[in-house]
C-alpha cells in the first residue's frame, strides 16, 4: 500500500517533521488561549487544504465547528476521516452543510449563530487551467473575487476575531488569471481590516493535494495509464499537515493586514518530473520514457501485467499561465523574517482603499453582465494590476495528459 505520507517526507519535502513544529510550540499558550472554546467556521473545509486546516485547529479544541463545502462527497469523508484519527479533538457542536458560502442560506445559518469568533475561507477555483475561455474566467472570478466580496460584507454583521483568506505565492508578480484573481483577493479582504482583523498566506504547492498533478499519479496508476509531467517547471512543496498549519498560525498570530508565507529556500525547488521518478521508484517501478503522449498509451495498453516499467512523457510546459519559478514576495513589500522560525511575513503591501476596491468590482459586475472577451477581462485586470503580465499561448492545460 502506498503510504503518502511517508513519501512526501522520504522523498519531496525531506523533513521529518513540520516545518513549523517550533513556531506551534513557541507559541502554543497564545493560541490555546484563542482558540479553546471558540467558535470557528470554515468555508472549503472539505478541499486539501481546509481539511488541513481544520485538523490543525482541533488540536486546541474549539467550541464550536461549522463547515460549509459544496462538495457533499468530500464532508462525507473529511467526517469519516476526522472521527477515524485517534486521539483527535472534535466539538459536540460539529455540524457540515453542503451549500455555497454566497447562498442565502449561509447568511441566514451566519446571522442565526450571530457570527463566529474564527472565519477561515478556503472556498477558490486553485488551478491554472481554471483559465481556458471567457466562461471559466467569470466562474473563476466570481467564486475568488465577486462572491468574497459578498462574504466579506456578511461578516461585517457580526465581525470575527480572527478572519483569515488563503491566497497562493502565484498572487505575487501574477501571470496568470487564476494568480491575479488571488492578488485581487488580497486587495478586497485587506480592505475591510477596517473591520475586522484580516490576514491571508501565500504558500508553496502542497503535495499531493485533491487535483494536483502527484494526486493525478495515483489515480493514473490505478488505471494503467500513463503518467505526465513537465521537467522544466520548478515548484516548492509543503506537507498537506503544513499546508494546515500554516494558515491555522497566519489566521490566529497574523495582525491585521499581514500575509504569511512559508520560508523555503531556492535549493527546495523541485521539478515534477523528479518527483515522477521518485514516485515510480517507491511503486518499484523504472520509468519508460516516451516521446509524446500516443506512444505512453500504447505502451500502457499493451503492457504485460507483471512488467516493472511504466510508460511517461515529461515535456517542456507550453500552456497559458505556467510559470517558471514561484515567488512570495516582490519588491516593495516590507518583509519579517525574523519574527517566526518558519514563517515570513510580509507586514506591509501596497493595498487600495476600499472606495477603490468597491469601485473595480462594479466595473468587473458590469463587464460580465454584457457581452465580454477574455481579452476584456485580461485588460480590467491589467488596469487593476499594472504589472499583471498575461501571456495568451492559445493552449490550456485541458488539451494535455
Amino acid at each position: 500500500m502506498f503510504d503518502i505520507n511517508a513519501f512526501i517526507t522520504e522523498r519531496i519535502t525531506h523533513r521529518a517533521t513540520s516545518m513549523f513544529e517550533q513556531d506551534i510550540v513557541d507559541n502554543r499558550a497564545f493560541l490555546i488561549r484563542e482558540i479553546e472554546g471558540k467558535s470557528v467556521c470554515v468555508i472549503g473545509g472539505a478541499g486539501s487544504i481546509g481539511s488541513s486546516f481544520i485538523k490543525a485547529i482541533l488540536f486546541f479544541r474549539p467550541g464550536k465547528l461549522v463547515v460549509i463545502d459544496l462538495n457533499e462527497n468530500g464532508l462525507v469523508e473529511l467526517t469519516r476521516d476526522l472521527r477515524s484519527i485517534d486521539g483527535l479533538y472534535i466539538p459536540q457542536d460539529y455540524r457540515t452543510y453542503t451549500l455555497n458560502f454566497a447562498d442565502p442560506i449561509f447568511a441566514r445559518i451566519f446571522r442565526e449563530e450571530k457570527g463566529f469568533d474564527i472565519v477561515a475561507n478556503f472556498s477558490a477555483h486553485k488551478h491554472v487551467r481554471s483559465e481556458k475561455d471567457k466562461y471559466s474566467v467569470q466562474a473563476l472570478i466570481e467564486n475568488n473575487d465577486i462572491k468574497a466580496k459578498k462574504l466579506m460584507d456578511l461578516l461585517c454583521e457580526f465581525p470575527p476575531k480572527h478572519f483569515f483568506c488563503v491566497s497562493t505565492d502565484k498572487a505575487a508578480n501574477p501571470v496568470n488569471i487564476m494568480g491575479a484573481s488571488k492578488r485581487i483577493m488580497e486587495d478586497l479582504v485587506m480592505a475591510y481590516n477596517d473591520q475586522f482583523k484580516v490576514t491571508t498566506a501565500r504558500f508553496a504547492n502542497v503535495a499531493f493535494s485533491n487535483g494536483s498533478l502527484p494526486d493525478g499519479w495515483l489515480h493514473r496508476l490505478q488505471k494503467k495509464q500513463p503518467l505526465a509531467a513537465p521537467n522544466d517547471v520548478k515548484r516548492y512543496f509543503v506537507s498537506p499537515e503544513e499546508s494546515g498549519q500554516i494558515c491555522m498560525l497566519a489566521c490566529i498570530l497574523g495582525r491585521g493586514g499581514e500575509v504569511f508565507f512559508p520560508k523555503l529556500g531556492e535549493d527546495q525547488m523541485r521539478t515534477f518530473s523528479s518527483i515522477c521518478d521518485e514516485f515510480l521508484n517507491a511503486e518499484g517501478l523504472r520509468k519508460k520514457e516516451c516521446t509524446s503522449d500516443d506512444e505512453a498509451k500504447r505502451y500502457a495498453r499493451q503492457m504485460p501485467y507483471n512488467t516493472d516499467t511504466y510508460p511517461v512523457v515529461y515535456f517542456q510546459s507550453d500552456t497559458t499561465g505556467e510559470k517558471a519559478y514561484e515567488e512570495f514576495y516582490v519588491p516593495g513589500e516590507r518583509v519579517d523574517l525574523k519574527r517566526f522560525e518558519a514563517l515570513g511575513v510580509i507586514e506591509d503591501t501596497s493595498r487600495r482603499p476600499k472606495v477603490e476596491v468597491d469601485v473595480f468590482f462594479d466595473k468587473l459586475e458590469t463587464l460580465f453582465q454584457g457581452d465580454f472577451t477574455k481579452e476584456d477581462v485580461v485588460l480590467s485586470i491589467k488596469e487593476f494590476i499594472p504589472n499583471f503580465e498575461h501571456e495568451e499561448k492559445g493552449k490550456n492545460l485541458d488539451q494535455k495528459m
